[in-house]
């Protein structure tokens, strides 16, 4: 399997880097992933729990970093045992290139060369193509949200205002007294009025 594609991201590509190499991040961005822990500078050993079609399977193994040059590029590659539903792997060459006004945002580029074996090749190149497709998807949606500043909650949850209503208080009194007294003098101007 072959896949190639990009990516925007709305950080600087200091940071994409940085994150890229980030067990914690990785993890949290990676579906059905339950552990990620660093071995060496250039070395990762996963468990993930995947689903590909009626396929359910636990995935362990080990990821390498090479051909490393910060923050620009890398490779990794890796492969992982799963069981009886079988194996996987792979390499992918990353690349990130500075986008965005200011370079704030990094245009993600990855080409991707995967084997699988075992019950998983089975089930046939369309229906792996697609679950690989939408876990890429899934992965760089996580991956950017990890990214991306949160929203403050208080912005999230302010209820919309009625505007405040501007109280005019001539003389200290309050205007419904003022229009009080004003009903009050016409009345009486009528009446006055109408006795002269």
């Amino acid at each position: 399997m072959e896949m190639t594609s990009e990516r925007r991201i709305p950080a600087p590509r200091e940071k994409v880097w940085a994150a890229l190499n980030d067990p914690d991040i990785l993890k949290a961005a990676i579906p059905g992933c339950e552990s990620l822990e660093k071995v060496t500078d250039h070395e990762l050993k996963a468990a993930a729990a995947v689903k590909i079609g009626p396929i359910s399977a636990r995935f362990t193994g080990k990821v390498q970093l090479s051909d490393l040059d910060p923050p620009n590029s890398y490779t990794i590659s890796g492969e992982g045992q799963g069981g009886v539903a079988g194996f996987a792997k792979g390499t992918a060459r990353v690349e990130l290139l500075p986008d965005g006004p200011d370079g704030n945002e990094t245009l993600l580029r990855y080409s991707v060369n995967a084997q699988v074996g075992g019950k998983i090749a089975q089930l046939g190149a369309r229906l792996i193509d697609a679950a690989a497709k939408s876990m890429a998807d899934q992965f760089f949606s996580r991956f950017a949200a990890e990214l991306t500043p949160p929203v403050p909650a208080a912005a999230e949850e302010a209820p919309a205002r009625a505007p405040e209503r501007v109280r005019i208080e001539p003389l200290g009194l309050p205007m419904v007294a003022w229009i009080g007294v004003l009903i009050f003098l016409v009345i009486l101007l009528l009446m006055l009025g109408g006795s002269l």
